[in-house]
């Protein structure tokens, strides 16, 4: 008699079997690693704003890189039940209704890994990924030093395009990024903002 054998897991890969043995709570740190490599957006000291943090392996990747000298402050509606370290802060709120200036000033970083509640429907979830991104810009013009960065993650869609007007308006570079991390089948890509500038958001 055969025994019987479970399923493989057919959302586990390399990126999750990493993240479980550097013990992060998903494979999604991997993205932002990505990003940091290329673009060095966050250094020793930062104050780092995360919106969407949970379940938080940002959170910890981003406090690694700035050490206990710098601040992480990560928003989502959801709890974070990993452990984190001091300097990181983590607040339950909704970016909609929230007061961005609550928040206080200088912040160097912005980030957003903010994803909608899908439908299965492109075009609705598309619309739902832009408002996040509009309201995760608001907070990153209400907070960011001048010469910050900002990178939020967007669902592909025909608002991609007025999203990286949007960005550029108020930045001095513009990239658009697609991390090697994500899943293939993900409609998922980041928009990224270099030096903010604060004459023109």
């Amino acid at each position: 008699m055969k025994r019987k054998t479970g399923k493989p897991n057919p959302w586990q890969d390399h990126y999750t079997r990493r993240a479980q043995k550097e013990h992060y709570p998903a494979r999604s740190v991997y993205k932002l690693e990505e990003i940091q490599q290329k673009h060095r957006l966050i250094k020793r000291g930062s104050r780092v704003l995360d919106l969407g943090c949970s379940p938080g392996s940002w959170l910890l990747y981003v406090a690694e890189l700035t050490g206990e000298k710098g601040q992480v402050v990560g928003i989502d509606l959801k709890p974070v039940t990993v452990r984190v370290p001091s300097h990181v802060t983590i607040m339950i709120a909704d970016v909609f209704e929230m007061d961005a200036g609550s928040l206080g000033s200088g912040f160097d970083v912005v980030l957003s890994d903010m994803a909608p509640a899908t439908t299965g429907h492109r075009a609705v979830d598309a619309a739902r990924s832009f408002s996040l991104c509009e309201a995760a810009l608001e907070i990153a013009r209400r907070v960011l030093v001048p010469g910050g960065a900002f990178v939020c993650k967007i669902f592909q869609g025909p608002d991609v395009a007025h999203f990286q007007d949007f960005v550029r308006a108020g930045f001095r570079g513009q990239k658009l990024f697609k991390p090697r991390s994500s899943r293939k089948a993900s409609k998922e890509t980041y928009v990224i903002g270099l030096g903010f500038n604060l004459n023109q958001s």
